[in-house]
This record gives C-alpha cells, sequence and structure tokens, in this order.
C-alpha cells in the first residue's frame, strides 16, 4: 500500500461521502439516506442510496456498493493511491511523501519508460500521417472509410512509414535506448537487420488503458501485405487479454450496455455514429479477463460480430463467456451486412439503433445456430435437436429462470412441455451442463449447501453492522474464523474489533482495502437484504437461524479439515460439536 493506514482513514474520514457523490449525482434525502439515479448503469428510477450514517453507496438495482474511496475509484477509474490522492486534494490534506524502496524506483521507472516509448511512438505516427507526404495514402485510406478529423484524432490515428527504421532512429534521439523500445513493443531485433520496427506501411491505431495511455499498437497493412492486422507483442505494460480497444472511452459513456465488436475500424464508426459504448478484443479472441473488466461498467453486453460464420463461431463463444461472468448478452443482426462498419455506411445510426433495440437474446441465438445443423425433417436429426436443447437448458442454475426458457423454447419449437421437461430433468439428473456457480450469487440458494452458507455469512455480517448492541450476546459463541470464506472472516475480523473499540465505522473497514473488486464485495456484505420480518420475536428467530448456519458451516468445514485418525483433532470435533447443540438452544435478545 502506497499510504499508511492511517493516512487512508485521515482522508476518508474527512471526505463525506454525500458531498463527494453529489458532486457526480443528484441527489434527494429521503428518510436516512439520500437517493439518487445510479451513475453506474443506466435506469429512470432512483435506486442507488447513498448512507450519511454508514459513509457508504448501495445500488439495489445493479448491486454496486462501497466507499466514497470506492466510488472514485469506480468513477473515474482511479487507482487507490489516486483517489487517495483526489480526496486529499478536496479535503486540504497534505499528504507525506512516498518512500519507495530501491527495487520499487526501479520498476515504477522502468514501467514508465515503456509507457513514454509508446507515447512518443504514437506521436510519431500521428505526425507521420499528417506531414509526410508517405502518410497520404494512409490519410486517403481513413478518409475512404469516411472518419472525420474530429474522429481520427480523437484515437489518435497514424501512420508508419515506408520502413522500419524511422521510428528506432526517432526514438534514439528522443535518448530511449535499444533496449528499452525493444522492451516497448514498437521494435524487434535481428542479427542481420538490427534493431527495427515491425510496423511499417501501416495505418496505426494506438491502443490505450483505460486511463488513456498508449499500451500498444494496432497497424493494418496499406496493400496486399501480410499479415493484413499487427499487433504489438504482449509486454510489461501490454497484456492482450486483460484490455480492450476503446474502453477508455466507453467505461464514461453511460449507455446501459456495452457494444462487443470484432475490429478497431468497427469500435471507430461506432464511436462517430455517436455509440460511444463499442469496444473490441485486441487481436485475439474475447477472454474471461476480458469480460471480468467489462462487467466493472455494465451488466448487459451487445454482440456486434461479423456475420459470416466465424462471425457466428466467435459470438457463440463470447456468450459463453459472458454467461459464466454473469452478464446478460444479446446478439445485433447484422444482415445483410458483414459488420459495424459497413452497416453503418450503408444503412446509418437510426437504423442501427432499431437493430439494437431488437437485438436477440443470447440463448435463443444458441438455439437457433443449433437448429441450423439439424434437418428437422428428419425425425432422427429432430430427436437430436431437442436432446441438444435440453443439455443446453440444464446449463441454467435458478429453476425459475431454466423452466421460462424452458416453456419459451417448447412453444418456439412446438415441442410438447412436459416432454422437454423430462428430458431436461433426466438430463441433469447425470450432471449434463453443470458449470462452476456464478460470481454473483442470488438472494436464495441456487448451488445448494455452499451457496446457502455463504448467504448465511453475508446476512450475520449485515444484521451486527446495522445492530452492533448483538455483537457483545453473540462473542461467545461466534468468531470471526467461523467465517469461511476468507473475505468475509476477514470483515468479520475487523468489524469486530472496530466494535469492542467502540469505533465501528463500515466504511473505514472498506477502505482497508485496496483493490476496486474486494472494495465492492467487502461493502455488499454491509447491504445483504435482511427477511422481512414484523415483530421482536421473529427477528430474534431470524437472527439465530442464522447464527446456528453460520456455526453449523463452520463445524462442517472444520470437520472436513482434520485428519480421523488424528486424535487430538477428533477431540476438537467433538468440541465444537458440542458448542453447536449449545448454541441451538440459545435465545438472543434484540434489546
Amino acid at each position: 500500500m502506497y499510504y499508511s493506514d492511517e493516512i487512508v482513514e485521515e482522508v476518508r474520514a474527512k471526505s463525506d461521502i454525500v458531498a463527494v457523490i453529489s458532486g457526480y449525482v443528484n441527489l434527494k434525502k429521503k428518510g436516512s439516506n439520500h437517493w439518487g439515479c445510479c451513475p453506474f448503469h443506466n435506469e429512470k428510477t432512483p435506486s442507488f442510496a447513498v448512507s450519511e450514517n454508514k459513509q457508504m453507496y448501495h445500488c439495489f438495482g445493479c448491486g454496486e456498493s462501497g466507499s466514497v474511496i470506492t466510488f472514485l475509484m469506480k468513477y473515474e477509474n482511479y487507482s487507490f493511491p489516486e483517489a487517495i490522492r483526489a480526496l486529499a486534494d478536496r479535503a486540504g490534506i497534505k499528504l507525506p511523501e512516498i518512500e519507495y524502496s530501491e527495487e520499487q524506483k526501479r520498476r515504477a521507472g522502468r514501467r514508465q519508460r515503456l509507457l513514454d516509448v509508446n507515447k512518443d511512438a504514437a506521436t510519431f505516427f500521428y505526425y507521420q500521417l499528417r506531414k509526410n507526404p508517405h502518410g497520404e495514402v494512409g490519410l486517403a485510406y481513413f478518409r475512404k472509410r469516411e472518419l472525420t478529423e474530429e474522429t481520427m484524432k480523437k484515437f489518435g490515428l497514424g501512420f508508419a512509414g515506408k520502413n522500419g527504421n524511422e521510428l528506432v532512429q526517432y526514438l534514439r534521439q528522443k535518448g530511449y535506448h535499444d533496449e528499452e523500445i525493444r522492451d516497448a513493443g514498437v521494435a524487434t531485433f535481428s542479427e542481420r537487420g538490427g534493431l527495427s520496427s515491425q510496423f511499417w506501411n501501416r495505418v496505426m491505431f494506438p491502443i490505450q488503458d483505460v486511463n488513456h495511455r498508449v499500451i500498444g499498437f494496432g497497424g493494418r497493412v496499406m496493400g496486399d501485405g501480410e499479415p493484413k492486422y499487427l499487433n504489438s507483442p504482449e509486454t510489461d505494460i501490454f497484456d492482450k487479454r486483460r484490455n480492450l480497444y476503446g474502453l477508455n472511452y466507453a467505461r464514461t459513456a453511460r449507455a446501459g450496455n456495452v457494444i462487443l465488436c470484432e475490429g478497431y475500424m468497427d469500435v471507430i464508426a461506432m464511436h462517430q455514429a455517436g455509440f460511444g459504448q463499442a469496444v473490441a478484443s485486441l487481436g485475439t479472441a474475447f477472454t474471461p479477463e476480458q469480460a471480468h473488466l467489462l462487467h466493472r461498467y455494465t451488466e448487459q453486453v451487445l454482440l456486434a460480430y461479423d456475420s459470416d460464420g466465424a462471425g457466428v463461431k466467435a459470438a457463440l463463444r463470447a456468450i459463453g463467456i459472458l454467461r459464466n461472468e454473469g452478464l446478460t448478452a444479446k446478439v445485433i443482426n447484422m444482415r445483410p451486412h458483414k459488420d459495424p462498419d459497413e452497416f453503418m455506411k450503408a444503412l446509418g445510426r437510426e437504423a442501427f439503433q432499431e437493430r439494437i433495440d431488437q437485438a436477440e437474446n443470447s440463448f435463443f441465438y444458441e438455439i437457433r445456430m443449433l437448429e441450423s445443423g439439424f434437418n428437422l425433417k428428419d425425425p432422427e436429426e429432430k430427436t437430436k435437436f431437442h436432446r441438444e436443447i435440453a443439455a443446453k437448458l440444464c446449463t441454467f442454475e435458478e429453476e425459475v429462470e431454466r423452466d421460462n426458457y424452458l416453456q419459451a423454447i417448447a412453444e418456439k419449437y412446438y415441442i410438447g412441455v412436459d416432454q422437454l421437461r423430462k428430458l431436461v430433468i433426466s438430463y441433469a439428473g447425470a450432471g449434463v451442463g453443470k458449470t462452476a456457480p456464478r460470481p454473483k450469487s442470488g438472494v436464495q440458494s441456487k448451488s445448494g449447501t455452499q451457496d446457502g452458507a455463504k448467504r448465511a455469512q453475508k446476512l450475520l455480517i449485515t444484521w451486527i453492522a446495522d445492530y452492533p448492541r448483538i455483537y457483545p450476546k453473540i462473542k461467545p459463541y461466534v468468531s470471526s474464523k467461523d467465517f469461511t470464506e476468507e473475505l468475509y472472516a476477514q470483515v468479520a475480523e475487523r468489524m469486530f474489533a472496530a466494535i469492542e473499540k467502540d469505533k465501528f465505522q463500515p466504511a473505514e473497514i472498506i477502505s482497508t482495502f485496496e483493490d476496486e473488486e474486494t472494495q465492492k464485495e467487502a461493502a455488499e456484505l454491509f447491504y445483504e437484504e435482511l427477511p422481512a420480518m414484523e415483530t421482536t420475536q421473529e427477528k430474534e428467530q431470524a437472527l439465530h437461524d442464522v447464527i446456528y448456519l453460520v456455526k453449523k458451516n463452520s463445524f462442517e468445514h472444520f470437520k472436513q479439515k482434520q485428519a480421523e485418525r488424528d486424535i487430538e483433532a477428533i477431540a476438537q470435533v467433538m468440541e465444537a460439536k458440542k458448542a453447536l447443540l449449545s448454541l441451538s438452544k440459545l435465545h438472543i435478545s434484540l434489546d
């Protein structure tokens, strides 16, 4: 961590979350919270609550939660230290100079040098396109693609000259060593040719991270050379699997969705037409890491892949990845055109918006593509198709969701609902379609005991956060070690320690985690929806049941970890079982 816990807490404590978020969201006081429309997803009815008491925010629509630090990290895409510095400046707090070790200085310095090389290379390409006579061919290409000067400037488009030596000489003159030029990914070394850039006779697309820093390049050859597109290699600053082209702009589009394309020109054409939420993968197939990155900014992804066979195959693969990440996916129909760039030139923005509005449910798209591989006039082929449908339906973990799709598919393909249901049940019993649990589980348990245990642990943290006075009463029976999820245990441990010191503040606990995703997950623990109860007796019974479930899961977890031949371990298991039995008879008063 760049700053001490004391400094982080001072900054957080002096940054009132209502005042900070009011600068981004129109908030209105209602009850104990301030309410507004969530800045992280598209909504018309306010479901975004900011608690002055807890110094936290939570959206009851998309589930985003966190402290004032988390908010800036999410909204502005700041790193943890950047968010601290921004809030410190706002609060008038003078931060101490950061002291780095020699190794940290070396690594930070090297990384910055690689970023500087890419930045200067982008400047070189930019001016080659506009000032060098050789750049005319590139300029003519972009104009033929109907790009405006404003769009070309926004994306920093450029041109790599007639040979690979010009860029290297330019960078050497800027003071960079050959090793830095090579490690930045803009040149390669060979015994025959020495150090030379692989980018020449190409229009250039600078690739930026979410903070608008150039981390790599894509280049399209002019003429019939191969490869048609050439991308920077993997470097210390460029990981193709964890970045998306155009995300630096798309993350602030606030469109309620992200349009996922295949190529650079598709993204640029979308942005020029006003669809600023468009992104593309970087010369690789769409990856789980990219899906996880998208989940920071949206819950819904619209696939605008090419309409040819390769595009269909890529879309089907992306749908599975997005579903595993817990994202909703829809498919935009590009026909009769190949891709978004071609579609936009032929039919325009309004027609594309209509296609967005008519985007096909990803599951229906999968079944439709599956259907094309069978001859439904042949009874045997038709039976095989129905079996494939049943296997696909087994991938839905939630019974209600699965049944809704089952009925819709049965109606569309004229299959008896009961027949299809029996087939699905038989396949599910055989383990067909089972996948790993989704990152976000619902309020009710969807995957059996494991999700039920996690739910109980979340509920107990929320109970104690809302009613800190009950902690002394349950302290003899429950400790942070009873939380079997690592993050939950960390939150519980810090929460219990703070309550005992009478210094409990949920936002302070969240701020002890530096990673944005961890902060978000920790914040959600304080906003788990408690069951609706009217009487005190009902609340006390519900609290008892939650504590018992947490303790029971802890006991089972502990028992599984012990070796049966270890006599001492057996004794510990017996003691834990006695504690569990005594807890079953415990009455906890909320008074």
